[in-house]
């Protein structure tokens, strides 16, 4: 079974993440899942990956409505945990995880189902999962099944897709701390779509800092409060799209994801919660000066009086 676990292991690793929205817990999912499959006989399974899909999948539906009851409501401000992809810092896990990248916008809007939505839609809109398999393992029948997956489908389908121009959303994300650090409002406002929407999630131990604002003033007054952090952001792929780290002191401040739509900031994600920053585990990485790092992912020029986000 050992052999057939790890074969299948990286799509195993997308559903859970699909269905969790965080890597950490993802492993934590697939650490459960063997713990129940290890003494199977894999002979008695004739279609291996269906098999381990549908537990992985049960076994994050627990996960969710464990979540669920301890936060009682969806909070309009959790932001999922972000794939972060630095220089010379890449898991190669995380890098199939990120090939497959649908974006924070996306996770975000996934959270906001009930946990049988979002078993039936990520299950079968995403991984092609039969509704009879599902109705089995939510013992429900096939139509309310179906009924589930279509309700998950609509309240995701407004949900903006990043564009795929990585050069050029990098560009646009130096250009908003530029522009931060600068204290220049016009040239936000400018970067800033009218409606863009700004989520922070500092979590239970910086719950004063988690926020949503939406419209580019709100979120241009807000940015320049932070104005003074800008030197330390640097260059990262978050989720698959452009993205940012601040990093101060080097320790992790905070991951921060945008969305990016005809050369305007449509949504910014930023994760400023000193626990879940810490899973992520990339304050052992070395961050590099900015002569080694290439067009794509450097530093922010930190002159210009040190003021920024």
């Amino acid at each position: 079974m050992v052999e057939q676990f790890e074969q299948h292991r990286p799509h195993l690793r997308s559903v859970a993440y699909r269905m969790l929205g965080s890597a950490h817990e993802a492993d934590d999912a697939l650490q459960e899942t063997w713990l129940k499959i290890r003494d199977q006989d894999p002979q008695g399974v004739e279609n291996m990956r269906a098999w381990l899909t549908t537990i992985v999948g049960r076994v994050c539906l627990n996960m969710l409505r464990s979540r669920r009851s301890r936060r009682e409501v969806f909070c309009e401000t959790r932001v999922s945990d972000p794939l972060v992809m630095m220089p010379g810092h890449v898991d190669p896990e995380d890098e199939v995880l990120l090939a497959e990248s649908v974006g924070q916008a996306l996770l975000i809007a996934l959270d906001a189902l009930t946990p049988a939505e979002r078993f039936a839609f990520v299950l079968h809109d995403v991984f092609g999962m039969k509704l009879t398999e599902l109705a089995a393992a939510l013992e429900r029948s096939e139509g309310a099944v179906h009924q589930l997956a279509s309700r998950g489908r609509r309240r995701v389908q407004n949900v903006p897709q990043p564009e795929s121009d990585p050069a050029r959303h990098h560009q646009v994300v130096d250009a908003f701390f530029a522009a931060s650090r600068d204290g220049n409002f016009a040239a936000l406002l400018e970067i800033l779509h009218p409606d863009v929407d700004l989520r922070i999630d500092g979590g239970v131990i910086r719950a004063d800092a988690s926020l949503k604002l939406r419209g580019a003033e709100a979120v241009a007054e807000h940015t320049m409060t932070y104005a003074r952090l800008s030197p330390f952001a640097r260059s990262a792929v978050v989720n698959g799209t452009a993205g940012a780290v601040v990093v101060t002191h080097g320790r992790l401040f905070s991951v921060m994801g945008f969305t990016i739509a005809s050369d305007r900031i449509v949504a910014i994600d930023a994760l400023v919660d000193p626990g879940r920053l810490e899973q992520l585990n990339l304050n052992g990485h070395r961050w590099m000066p900015r002569s080694q790092l290439g067009v794509n992912h450097q530093y922010l020029d930190p002159g210009r009086g040190g003021s920024g986000w």
